[in-house]
């Protein structure tokens, strides 16, 4: 019973001592907006559309090509980059457990026996009635207790818990950054696969035609019907062609190469036929919001906050190295100089070892930690507002982006249809003897650098799309596999960890739905 006593009376003098330390950090202010309120006129956004976010589509209900889907999942599988930030928030994890730890006396049990042998000629001297048959001393001990624990008056270790906390909780928004890009890039050299691919079927299929061409020009040269200079142009053509369709299939094979490195794996031979090029998605018109909105969504900014809370901390704990620290050990138990008395009544001990270490002179040891600190978190506010700056850039010049390309879609579809019918009309004038060879060639030519600039601009309309897609924050949802591989992470407020400690608030560490 005087056991549980002063069990219960040190736990809570432990708990009034935690309760009622203070805390030196400075108070968080985030960074006001470095950037307008508002995104350029050239943007497009005359006012924030209504709309789901960006953030809020998961990719698998962003993209509805079903090759493409397999592709992401795969990468989120397999890709080296997100195992490695998986791995990170392990880590990171780890490091918070290990300072948060120090927040709580390591409670342990101990046992010891000593035996000794005095010596009279060293000279010990013997108890009356011991005798001098005396050859052997032995003493037992056995407690539980804790030793070198730090009262934490000025909130050091709290500080530095939250700086692992808020470091581990960075490593996490970090990990979701790198999967937004890994979907990103897996869409992106996918659709430069696809847009390979159609500049090899365009190139196709005039190569067909011009081959068409040069077989009836030489017959036409060989019975006196054509001049040597007309053979020569067919065969500058179809060799042009032939050298473009090389180019675009070495590009096609460069493509699934990239595609494997994101992919981490083989690509496998039972992915889904892929849709047609620049049916990818069915949202063309993502909502911009606002730029304020940018600070909510994108994972980076979140990140740099966090690295900015956490040097925050850390001055708080440099601060707290001026005023004195307070060590504490204490011991309860049972001792004995024979083991057959160790569990009586009367073999029941304790002790109590507080001690206070203030410093005096550290040489300036202690000053230049917090101008450490201090210039650390003057560097992570420069950090968060670049980011915000950066994430600003980004969605401006994807939206400004949106809008030119889709006038030069508009005009280049008008140019293909003009190139076409007037390469008509010069085959037949052609055909019919009316007009010489060249004007057929030079509208062939016409044609054919219609078609592909216009598949080059599709092709930057639809990489446009998912860059936005992006820098908007969309590319994550509750499925994905970083998110899964560092579901256990936790921090200081709100859940419990695995050691009944308290951790941070689970629907901030949660994975966000899509």
């Amino acid at each position: 019973m005087k056991i549980l006593k002063r069990t219960r009376l040190a736990g809570g003098l432990m708990a009034f001592t935690m309760l009622a330390s203070c805390n030196l950090a400075p108070k968080y202010h985030r960074p006001a907006q470095p950037v307008q309120n508002a995104y350029p006129a050239n943007s497009g956004v005359t006012r924030p559309l209504r709309g789901q976010a960006a953030a809020d589509i998961g990719w698998e209900h962003f993209f509805t090509d079903a090759r493409l889907r397999a592709l992401i999942d795969l990468a989120l599988r397999n890709n080296r980059d997100l195992r490695s930030q998986a791995a990170a928030i392990m880590e990171a994890q780890g490091s918070y457990e290990v300072q948060h730890a120090s927040l709580f006396p390591p409670i342990g049990v101990t046992g010891q026996s000593q035996y000794f042998a005095p010596s009279e000629t060293a000279g010990y001297s013997f108890a009356p009635g011991l005798g001098r048959n005396v050859s052997l001393l032995r003493f037992y001990n056995l407690g539980i207790g804790f030793s070198s624990y730090e009262i934490d008056l000025f909130g050091r270790i709290r500080n530095l818990s939250r700086q692992q906390a808020e470091e581990m909780l960075g490593s996490r928004l970090n990990a979701q950054s790198v999967l937004i890009s890994t979907v990103s890039q897996v869409a992106n050299t996918y659709l430069q696969w696809l847009a390979d691919r159609e500049l090899v079927r365009v190139t196709q299929d005039t190569l067909s035609s011009q081959q068409d061409t040069l077989r009836l020009t030489r017959l036409k040269y060989e019975h006196g019907e054509a001049d040597a200079l007309t053979l020569h142009q067919a065969e500058t053509q179809v060799e042009q062609a032939a050298n473009n369709k090389a180019q675009y299939e070495r590009q096609m094979a460069q493509d699934e190469h990239q595609l494997q490195l994101l992919v981490g794996a083989p690509l496998p031979d039972t992915l889904p036929a892929p849709a047609p090029f620049g049916a990818q998605t069915m949202l063309a018109n993502l909502p911009a919001g606002l730029p304020s909105d940018l600070i909510a969504r994108r994972p980076d900014i979140q990140a740099a906050e966090h690295n900015l809370k956490a040097a925050n901390a850390n001055i708080g704990a440099a601060r707290a190295a001026f005023f004195p620290r307070v060590m504490l050990t204490a011991q309860e138990g049972v001792s004995s100089l024979q083991f057959r008395h160790l569990f009586t009544p009367g073999a029941q001990t304790w002790s109590a070892s507080p001690n206070i270490t203030l410093p005096i002179f550290t040489w300036g040891q202690n000053a230049g930690n917090l101008r450490i600190s201090k210039a650390r978190r003057a560097q992570q506010i420069a950090t968060y507002e670049k980011a915000v700056q950066t994430a600003f850039k980004e969605v401006s010049d994807a939206l400004t982006a949106r809008e030119t390309y889709l006038a030069q879609d508009t005009h280049l579809n008008a140019l293909v249809h003009s190139s076409r019918q007037a390469y008509d009309l010069a085959r037949m004038r052609y055909d019919s003897g009316i007009d010489p060879y060249l004007t057929t060639l030079t509208q062939q030519r016409s044609l054919y650098e219609a078609q592909q600039g216009l598949i080059v601009v599709q092709l930057a309309r639809y990489q446009n799309l998912v860059t936005l897609y992006r820098a908007l924050g969309g590319g994550w949802s509750a499925r994905d596999v970083v998110a899964d591989a560092a579901g256990k992470a936790q921090g200081p407020e709100g859940t419990r960890t695995s050691s009944g400690q308290s951790g941070m608030d689970g629907a901030s560490l949660g994975a966000r739905k899509g």
